[in-house]
């Protein structure tokens, strides 16, 4: 008997808003940009992950590495994923599935050139107390949903870390 596989379950957006509330910092350095980043490429090192990950804080990048795999579209990923986080201020992932829930698409709906941006998984806002959103951190190499629950499993192994 062939074992069933069952497909992902695609979170609510209101799991997904949920997400970016309980991710919050109380402060994000340049030290937890190298923290997080290098438990980044840990966790994709474990599981061969073929991903580039990119940490920015107010328009700096602060870390960024390409593993075994990954390409230069990634990088083009990357980018066009964090644009949609610094213009809507949630993940891009939710943006996404936000345009979803409306019955329509980011791509036809947000008069954005897809050049330069895309509601795809894998972009989460780097948010501190009091402060509001202050950067990103973006996974690309994945499918997007796997990208964005990459990030957000990084994000609760780092942020349970500083309590």
């Amino acid at each position: 008997m062939t074992p069933k596989i069952t497909p992902e379950l695609t979170p609510s957006i209101e799991e997904l808003e949920a997400q970016e509330r309980r991710l919050v910092f109380r402060g994000f350095t340049h030290d937890d940009a190298w923290a997080l980043g290098s438990l980044l490429v840990e966790l994709a090192r474990e599981r061969q992950a073929p991903v580039a990950i990119d940490i920015r804080r107010a328009g700096q990048q602060l870390f960024h590495a390409a593993l075994p795999g990954s390409t230069p579209d990634n990088d083009a990923w990357i980018d066009r994923k964090r644009r949609v986080v610094e213009r809507y201020g949630s993940a891009s992932y939710l943006v996404g599935a936000r345009f979803r829930a409306k019955g329509t698409t980011f791509e036809e709906s947000s008069r954005l050139d897809p050049d330069t941006y895309a509601a795809h998984g894998g972009s989460f806002p780097i948010t501190v107390e009091g402060a509001g959103v202050i950067g990103t951190v973006t996974v690309s190499g994945l499918p997007q949903l796997q990208d964005h629950r990459f990030v957000v499993e990084a994000l609760e192994h780092y942020l349970g870390d500083q309590v």
